[in-house]
């Protein structure tokens, strides 16, 4: 049997160039698929220029010099720590924690302007600007009594400055306050002092009470003697009887004359005789 060894080589020629067309089809195929994420917006560049934007989904590009960058446009936090001075002059450090999102409509205008690292470029900085900003305005008492507007004004400040990166502000949160140890130990001594004030404003306000209320039982006493007298109840026989109430049985010892000076015979019956020595 002849063999024609031309005949072969074209043959695996045809396989091999078949097979490189294959590959080279398959590659450009895969590279022209993309897909982005929920959540997620597709900034597609052509040669590194900026070109339009697409949504979550799968999609097709020109495999050659077209790239496709995504941005998360959902919910992010960002947890930074702050240090600032008080309106009285007091350091206070702080960890603020930030909730926000990158408004989608936008996404390729910060793309353009800022990139992906928007976050470390605009919104870190930025919260440590509203931080010094806001906590100028208040003591550092005020700081810890009135936390809340501080939350609020500071959440304000920081949606405004973030504003022109578009970047919208969820939820500013204060984790904590930390200040110097002198500065706490002065405000335990105030709490201290403050409590020793009212509990010596509550003695004080119960010594009123049972002034007022001795006051009143004297007046309550005077009140009734006045209107036994001007009713004429005091009777030689109710003094005798008050006498008899209280006498023990024993004649006093009286120092004088002839005369004595108190006759306990007009506060006893006819018939009863005094003891005594």
């Amino acid at each position: 049997m002849f063999y024609d060894k031309r005949s072969d080589e074209i043959r695996w020629g045809s396989v091999i160039g078949t097979a490189f067309v294959v590959i080279v089809a398959l590659i450009l195929f895969f590279s022209s698929i993309f897909t982005v994420g929920a959540g997620q917006v597709g900034i597609v560049t052509q040669w590194g220029a900026v070109v339009y934007t697409v949504g979550p989904g799968l999609g097709f590009k020109n495999p050659f010099g077209t790239g496709i960058v995504k941005m998360d446009i959902r919910t992010q936090k960002d947890q930074v720590d702050a240090s600032a001075a008080s309106k009285d002059l007091q350091v206070v450090t702080s960890k603020i924690a930030v909730n926000y999102h990158l408004d989608p409509n936008f996404a390729l205008d910060v793309f353009s302007k800022v990139g992906t690292d928007y976050a470390e470029k605009a919104i870190s900085p930025s919260i440590q600007n509203t931080f010094k900003g806001v906590t100028a305005q208040f003591t550092a008492e005020e700081l810890i009594t009135k936390r809340e507007e501080v939350r609020i004004k500071s959440e304000k400040a920081l949606s405004e400055q973030l504003a022109i990166y578009h970047v919208i502000v969820e939820n500013f949160n204060i984790v904590n306050f930390d200040f110097s140890p002198e500065f706490n130990a002065a405000i335990e001594q105030k709490q201290v002092a403050q409590q020793q004030v009212e509990t010596a404003k509550q003695k004080l306000a119960q010594a009123q009470v049972d002034a007022e209320t001795a006051i009143t039982v004297a007046k309550g006493q005077a009140q009734s003697q006045a209107a036994v007298r001007d009713a004429g109840a005091l009777s030689p026989a109710y003094l005798q009887y008050l006498f008899l109430q209280k006498w023990n049985g024993i004649m006093p010892t009286v120092i004088g004359g002839a005369t004595p000076v108190l006759d306990i015979n007009q506060f006893l019956p006819a018939n009863t005789a005094p003891t005594g020595k």
